[in-house]
């Protein structure tokens, strides 16, 4: 089971990168100088009153002429209230402020809070850390009117790789995702949005009913809903055109984050919108992808109880060379990485040192052990029925590499 798994994730991985022509027709095509499309673009903040400014004034940048700009606050978050309503005042004709007045806070409420006030033909969805690039709209428009699209994501990346030996493997993760293995789920007609730099045709996303307010994954829920019901998606990706985010700064935030998502994901997983889907092979795709948190438990409890066997066990010379064949996947995806992270180096004009692919290999077994536990954690969350919401925190220190100055003053 260990290979098999490791085997398929890596399979999937590697998609973008088969042939060239596969990976040239992952980025987005060049614009042909009509914008026709007006664009909503929704900011969820909640205690992000230290980058919230820089992502709007950055949003503020777009080439784009035709959008509008929809910040969320809560009511009881004076702080990033006052934060936005200074940006608002500041651009009067661009921005507008919305209040979430739900007592239980989440993003996918917030974001249903916004859509009433949406006027844009296209609905965006950026985190108030983004970093934004100010010709992304204009490509997406194009991506829209020359696919026939009714969901454009885009792609987001993580940037910070040098601040933590977990924010390097974070990012490398950010930079499969969404650089591969997103196209190949969009090419299979089933796809897990990602939680920003995703755009919905407004008609499209008002007739699935929005968000599910309950979900802890909503950008997932979101995308099983809409591969259910038959919709295109598009997934383009370019490095100069990503959304660039900051990894979680603490390994307790990270934790958090991904309990949260493994949660959400077994949370879909048990709506069974995803048996809607058309084809055996869809349905097949989207259970194991769901099931992911199930199975990154089971390595997380099975890893020790190997290595026990491997000590303590006396068993014939034929499945002790069976059980080797994990070490086979973790061969190639441990080459495969190390040439993903010098790709990535050399695609963000990053300085990639010895030291970093030293890091690279030698955390991850420690962070396939956090991602195990955040997969426990996950699986004892839900069945306990606990569904709160557990908000990653962020400092800019994606911005504060990019702009020179500290984004928390």
């Amino acid at each position: 089971m260990l290979f098999w798994t490791a085997a398929f994730t890596l399979w999937w991985h590697m998609h973008a990168w088969r042939t060239p022509a596969t990976l040239a027709a992952t980025r987005f095509a060049r614009p042909d100088g009509d914008a026709c499309l007006s664009f909503s673009l929704l900011v969820p903040a909640r205690h992000e009153q230290a980058v919230l400014e820089h992502t709007v004034n950055g949003l503020l940048q777009s080439a784009h002429g035709h959008y509008e700009i929809i910040i969320i606050v809560g009511h009881d978050d004076p702080g990033t209230a006052e934060v936005a309503e200074r940006v608002a005042a500041s651009a009067p004709d661009r921005v507008r402020v919305v209040v979430d007045t739900n007592e239980s806070k989440n993003k996918p409420k917030a974001l249903n809070t916004a859509l009433l006030y949406c006027s844009g033909e296209v609905v965006g969805v950026f985190d108030a850390e983004d970093q934004v690039h100010p010709a992304l709209l204009t490509h997406v428009d194009h991506a829209f009117r020359s696919t026939g699209a009714d969901v454009v994501q885009g792609g987001v990346q993580l940037i910070n790789f040098h601040s933590s030996w977990y924010s390097l493997r974070n990012c490398l993760e950010y930079f499969f995702w969404f650089r591969s293995r997103l196209h190949l789920h969009a090419l299979k007609g089933f796809i897990p949005l990602g939680g920003n730099t995703v755009f919905i045709r407004t008609d499209v996303l008002r007739e699935a009913g929005g968000w599910d307010g309950n979900c802890l994954a909503e950008d997932c829920d979101l995308g099983v809903r809409l591969s259910s019901k038959g919709k295109r998606v598009v997934v383009a990706y370019d490095a100069e055109m990503v959304t660039r985010e900051e990894t979680p700064g603490t390994l307790v935030s990270l934790l958090k984050q991904r309990t949260r998502w493994n949660q959400g994901f077994l949370q879909v997983y048990r709506k069974k919108d995803w048996k809607q889907l058309p084809t055996l092979g869809q349905r097949m795709l989207a259970r194991y992808t769901l099931m992911t948190p199930f199975f990154q438990a089971f390595t997380g409890v099975i890893i020790p109880i190997n290595i026990w066997v491997a000590l303590f066990v006396d068993v014939p010379v034929g499945i002790t060379v069976v059980t080797f064949l994990p070490a086979l996947t973790a061969t190639v995806t441990f080459v495969f990485e190390i040439v993903g992270l010098h790709d990535f180096g050399r695609q963000y004009a990053l300085r990639v040192r010895l030291v970093h692919y030293v890091k690279l290999i030698v955390g991850g077994p420690f962070y396939q052990l956090l991602l195990a536990g955040a997969a426990t954690r996950a699986v004892w969350r839900e069945q306990r029925g606990r569904n709160d919401w557990e908000l990653t925190r962020h400092v800019g220190a994606h911005l504060a590499e990019a702009t020179g100055e500290d984004v928390r003053r």
